[in-house]
């Protein structure tokens, strides 16, 4: 899952966001400065994602990419799941996504101190950009795979994904329901988030 789902599924507890937050920048047990509580958030973060990778609904969505995109193809899938959770967010929220959005990205500037700099980087185009609202639309997803296209080495056109996404819309949005709901299920059973 990408930024959006991991910062919903901290479930409105500022550690574990700015843990899942910073997760990918953080190598290994590398966790100097950082609070036990934010630590439990990298935790969570890493179980998230192997719970991901493994999930069979997630992996037969990430077929669908794997022939032109191989690597890549989880990247897609994660990006395209977090679209799904934009675009059905009052399904999930009373609060409408721009509101969320706007509240995460006050939690993570008021805990900047606890950001590596490539979080730091990323927060600053996060916040410039208003991501979290606009992975809604697939204008905003094809935003978000071009800027992460320059950012990689072969320089994979990431965006042009989104016609395999188009062709099979409705059918990886109801793989994303099913496997969402089995996701929240997991996370809420993970001590992380109930202590």
């Amino acid at each position: 899952m990408n930024y959006l789902a991991h910062s919903f599924l901290s479930y409105q507890n500022t550690d574990l966001i700015i843990g899942n937050f910073i997760a990918d920048s953080i190598q290994g047990n590398r966790f100097e400065g950082l609070t036990p509580n934010i630590i439990k958030g990298i935790t969570l973060h890493r179980k998230i994602d192997v719970f991901t990778d493994t999930h069979p609904i997630f992996l037969t969505s990430k077929y669908r990419f794997r022939k032109d995109f191989d690597k890549y193809s989880g990247v897609l899938t994660d990006i395209f799941y977090d679209h799904f959770l934009a675009k059905n967010f009052s399904l999930y929220s009373n609060l409408s996504l721009q509101q969320y959005a706007d509240n995460i990205y006050d939690l993570i500037k008021n805990n900047h101190n606890y950001l590596p700099e490539p979080a730091k980087r990323f927060y600053n185009y996060m916040t410039e950009r208003n991501v979290l609202f606009h992975y809604s639309s697939l204008g905003g997803i094809e935003t978000v795979l071009t800027h992460l296209s320059h950012r990689i080495r072969n320089r994979f056109e990431l965006q042009l994904a989104l016609p395999i996404l188009q062709n099979d819309y409705e059918e990886i949005e109801q793989e994303f329901f099913i496997f969402f709901d089995d996701l929240m299920s997991f996370c809420k059973s993970q001590p992380e988030v109930i202590s």
